[in-house]
């Protein structure tokens, strides 16, 4: 098999992940990281040991040109995501997209649209997708092992700093210069998880969403949502919900929660690890493996593999970000509803730890869990 180049464009912030991934599949001798496309070039020091001197330019597309490069690998701002997904598909090249997609339902039909176009493939870099444990749920529920799938909720408890906020102009923004963004807790941080929840439950594409329900709310100084909620009416009949902060008291790895009639799966997502429990057997635990979706994506060029997240199977999850998007702006939460960890440099909701655990395990939205912080701060809005 021969190597397949790839140029990383954002490798900075999350994009260290990526420069790290690329090593470690340029060690397997799969990829060569031929390019990183920054405004500012990396260092030495930023470039971890053994990926060689790759190219580097502020000019993404120059860069492609130069390199030959066969994939790109874009972990960029949200709202550049489209432009720079296009402007790699007009050149041929393949392309792994990071979550959101795009900043909108429009943006993200542009981009799918023009890439499919252009006759090349893209991956959706929600990675838990790639997890084992997906296909082994499916196969359980399919089996019956807890009963009738009766819908699927989510659960995310993280915690993040003030200067989260603060570390790049984007950040906790709806809009930037006019420009949609929309980075708020379920859209990005957390978005695996409202990904995840309609994957287990078969609503992937945008078609299978009915009505979409929000509540956005906000402890920080910010215009985004920090603590939020969402249910998802589908096609299936099956209700999907998620409950997010970025506030927590004590933050938890975030979890999906199958709802069966004779029992339940609890998924989480960032370990790939399964509980099973149901009527008249003792709780089950199952650790599984995970594909990398660069390297599904390389397998998807060299011997045709499956790809495992083409963009229409986030069409649903693109739905929600459209309902976030139009919604109105998240509502403060009162003063007496958070407070400041000392020498944390965060804000914590007393309470809402339980508040998103309760959500996933009832498939309530956060007002109908007589909380009175959220009834009073924002009635339940509705997208449909």
């Amino acid at each position: 098999m021969s190597t397949v180049d790839i140029v990383l464009a954002g490798a900075r912030g999350h994009g260290r992940w990526h420069l790290e991934n690329i090593r470690r599949l340029q060690d397997k001798g799969i990829v060569r990281l031929a390019g990183i496309c920054e405004l500012t070039p990396l260092t030495a020091g930023e470039l971890p040991e053994g990926l060689g001197t790759p190219e580097q330019s502020a000019d993404f597309g120059a860069l492609l040109d130069s390199t030959g490069a066969r994939i790109a690998v874009i972990c960029t701002p949200i709202p550049t995501h489209t432009d720079l997904a296009l402007e790699a598909a007009r050149r041929g090249v393949h392309i792994l997209l990071e979550k959101p997609p795009a900043p909108s339902y429009a943006e993200f039909r542009r981009m799918a649209e023009g890439v499919a176009a252009a006759g090349v493939v893209c991956q959706i870099g929600f990675q838990s997708l790639g997890s084992h444990a997906v296909p082994a749920i499916r196969q359980l529920i399919a089996e019956g092992a807890i009963g009738e799938l009766v819908g699927v909720g989510g659960a995310g408890a993280w915690a993040r700093p003030e200067s989260y906020y603060t570390r790049a102009p984007w950040a906790g923004k709806r809009r930037l210069n006019g420009v949609d963004v929309i980075d708020g807790a379920l859209t990005n941080p957390l978005a695996h998880a409202v990904a995840t929840g309609l994957a287990l439950n078969g609503s992937t594409r945008a078609e299978d969403v009915t009505r979409i329900e929000t509540e956005l709310l906000r402890a920080n100084d910010i215009e985004s949502d920090d603590t939020s909620c969402v249910r998802i009416s589908t096609a299936q009949g099956r209700p999907v919900t998620v409950a997010a902060t970025l506030c927590a008291e004590d933050p938890d790895d975030p979890y999906v929660l199958v709802h069966g009639t004779r029992g339940r799966i609890t998924f989480w997502y960032k370990q790939d690890r399964v509980l099973l429990q149901r009527a008249d057997h003792g709780p089950e635990e199952y650790d599984h493996g995970r594909t990398d979706l660069l390297e599904n994506l390389v397998d998807h060029l060299t011997d045709g593999t499956d790809l495992l997240v083409p963009p229409d199977v986030t069409g649903a999850f693109m739905k929600v970000v459209e309902a976030i998007r139009t919604a109105p702006d998240p509502a403060p939460l009162p003063e007496s509803a958070w407070h400041r960890v000392p020498g944390e440099d965060r804000r914590v909701v007393p309470g809402v730890d339980g508040l998103v655990a309760a959500s996933a395990d009832t498939l309530a939205l956060y007002s109908e869990l007589d909380t009175p912080w959220v009834v009073d701060a924002l009635p339940k809005e509705v997208s449909t």
